[in-house]
Formats: structure tokens, sequence, C-alpha cells
């Protein structure tokens, strides 16, 4: 029986209405500006009050979902959301989506969780349950969502924090992304680097999480390359793309692999991370960290400013902690077909604000923590920001609070 192709049929980015600039932000808090260059970012995508994790998502879905015939839509038989930033500790955010996009009722509805590492999880299942024939024809939609209302302010972390979705139709016509069957390798294990003891608490040891990434990425290409036969760091894979929590820390992951597999020089570390990897940066240092949609921002970065067919290797590092490298094929026409998504052009229309207002911002967002019973959303506040981005749209955004329950409008 031939192999069924399973992967990544069709995805877009969302990475909201705003953006701060970073190296603003570390001037405003007084950060020590040689370290802004270790950062290697540029901007930082800020949620405003009125939007949540379930608007930000419903954004990157629908684009997708409105491209689909009746027949390809009624396929979509799972929706999977991933996300740090849920409204309810029992109900997934996947029903609110499901609903507002107009799915099908015959469809199974899950969260899952695992820091930054959960959007790859997601995949994975995704494709076990596209690539088991049980429901030949069936899709599954996974969502990767943040908004990153736990803002660490004045401390290092905080450039990097930001808000944005991935959403990601996973079936047997894969146009951007072909899974290697059975090219993967995992690294899992108990750690207190970054964690959630509250909804919004993001706290942790920033220096333990490096060096976990670190300690991840080899011990999951090291589990790749004995599934994987004649496996090579260097010569397997024509492109990578690497979890981004900040596009400095992919540099030096990227240098060390290349050490640790290579024993490359310095001036080949360079010529290759700018011809293998810099293509998969193209979003997030415009963005920040998605949490975990941010390797699948990586691919995007790749197909749309890599515009090349082969062989991607991909990494993702979920804090607490659970990793994974797998590989697959960007087929050709991947990068015209994600350009119909119009990701650049989304990002160019976010509004620049300073420090001052997105200050603003983080305070009014600070009202909307988890557990609101009942609140109305006002837009008066950011009223400027709001009518340039939102209005006329169609955009989703949250409408009230009632009685716990959300409610939704299109602008």
């Amino acid at each position: 029986m031939a192999m069924t192709s399973v992967g990544i049929e069709s995805m877009n980015l969302y990475a909201g209405p705003t953006y701060v600039d970073v190296r603003d932000l570390f001037t405003a808090r007084g950060l020590d500006l040689e370290r802004f260059d270790n950062l290697m970012m540029r901007k930082k995508s800020v949620a405003l009050p009125c939007e949540d994790a379930v608007s930000y998502a419903v954004n990157a879905a629908k684009p997708i979902i409105d491209r689909l015939t009746p027949v390809e839509r009624s396929r979509i038989g799972t929706v999977i959301t991933c996300t740090e930033s849920p409204v309810d500790f029992a109900k997934s955010l996947s029903t609110y989506i499901h609903a507002l996009l107009g799915l099908d009722r015959n469809c199974r509805s899950l969260e899952l969780k695992q820091a930054c590492y959960a959007g790859m999880g997601a995949l994975q299942l995704a494709a076990g349950v596209v690539g088991s024939g049980f429901t030949p024809g069936e899709k599954v939609l996974v969502i990767a969502t943040d908004t990153a209302r736990a803002t660490a302010r004045n401390t290092y972390a905080e450039p990097t924090q930001a808000a944005g979705a991935i959403a990601m139709l996973i079936g047997d016509r894969p146009r951007l992304l072909d899974l290697d069957p059975g090219a993967h390798g995992c690294c899992s294990y108990e750690i207190m680097d970054v964690h959630r003891p509250l909804p919004e608490l993001e706290t942790g040891d920033p220096d333990m999480s490096l060096l976990s990434y670190l300690d991840c990425l080899e011990n999951c290409f090291r589990a790749y390359a004995e599934r994987v036969e004649g496996a090579d760091f260097q010569t397997t894979f024509d492109a990578l793309a690497f979890h981004t929590p900040f596009a400095g820390m992919v540099k030096g992951a990227h240098r060390r692999m290349m050490r640790r597999f290579g024993k490359a020089a310095p001036a080949e570390v360079e010529a290759d991370f700018i011809r293998r990897v810099a293509p998969s940066l193209h979003h997030c240092v415009e963005v920040g960290n998605i949490y975990a949609g941010t390797v699948f921002m990586a691919l995007c970065g790749e197909i749309t400013a890599g515009r090349r067919a082969g062989r991607i290797g991909l990494f993702s590092y979920g804090s607490g902690c659970s990793s994974e490298f797998l590989s697959g094929l960007v087929p050709e026409g991947a990068a015209a077909h994600l350009d119909a998504m119009a990701i650049d052009e989304g990002l160019a229309r976010r509004l620049p604000i300073d420090v001052a207002t997105y200050d603003r911002i983080l305070d009014l967002n600070d009202e909307w923590r988890f557990g609101i019973k009942d609140k109305e959303v006002d837009t008066g506040p950011y009223a400027d920001l709001y009518d340039a981005f939102f209005a006329g749209r169609g955009l989703l955004r949250l409408k009230r609070v009632s009685t716990y329950h959300r409610e939704y409008e299109w602008s």
C-alpha cells in the first residue's frame, strides 16, 4: 500500500494591530543596549484590550477557511488549539473558534498545552489522525494563539513576549510541508525553567531555559539521526527553522550545532546561517515570540523569504520541558501558495506605537485578567488605533463578557 502524504496544506499568521519598536523599549526601560544586538529583534506585536486568544485564532484561520469549498470545509473533523492565554479552566478555546468559523458540528474540539512545544505536538497528533486513514480525506485545523498579557515589564524577557496566532490546515494534500514519515526525534524531561503558576504571571530562570533549549536541540537531533539513516546536520537539510524566543538565540543554537556535529569554522558557520537559517527569521524579528506558534512562524518566514523547495528541519522547544526535531519537504510552488495569505502585507498594516502608548495598553489589558464574569469592551481609550486598523475590515474582536461567556463581533 502506498504511503499517504500528510502535512500542512495551508497556513496563515495573524500578528494583530500594533507594534512597539524593540530598541525604543530597551531605551525606555533602561536595559543594556549591548544586549540589544544579541537579541536581533526589531519589533514586538502588541494586542489591544478588545482582543484575546480567540479573536487572534479566528483572524488567523478565517482566510484559510474562506478559501475552502463547502466539501473541503466539511472534512475538517478536528479543531485543536494551543495556547498559554486560556479563558477557561475546562472549556477549550476551540469551542468558540469552531462556532465563529461556522464549521460542521460533526467535529472534535480540543485544546493542548505544553508551553511553546504545543504547536508541534498538535501537528504530530493531527498528522496521526490524517495518516491513519480511519476517515479518508479528513482534515485537522490546528491553531496556536497567544496574546502575552503576562508581560514581564522591565525585564530582558519583555521585548520578546508578543501576540500572534498561526493557523494550519493539516491534510493529505500538503502544499506547504510534506512530513517525512517517522523522521523525528524527541527529548523531554521535567524542569522549572519558564512556567506560569498564575494566569498572568510568567516567571522562571531564563539562563536555565537557554541551556535546556540547547541541550534539547542536540539530543532531539541525535534521536532523529538514530531513526533516519545517514542524517547529517550540515547536508541533509536545505533549510532550518527553529522555535525563536529571539533571533539571537537561534543564531547561537545553530552555531553550537555546526561546531558540535561538523566542527565548522566561524566563516563556514556564518555562511551556513545566512543560507539555511536567516530566511526563517523573516517574520520572527518583526513580531516577537508568539509561543506555540513561533516555530511555524519561522516556517512561514523560510517559505516566504527563502522561496525554495527542498527538505527542511524543524525544531520546537517548550519550557518545562518537551521538544522535537522533525523534517519534511517544502514542495515546488509552496511560496506562491503562501503568498495568497498576504502575511507581509498584514504585518505592514500594523500601527507603530510609542512606549508611553504601549504602557497605557498594558494597563488597560491588565483589566482583562482571567476569570472576568461581566465586562463590556470600551474601545474609546484607544479609538484612534481601533478605527485605523479594525473599522470596516471584517476582523473579529471581543465585544463583552456576560456571565463568563465571551461574545464577539466582526468589525
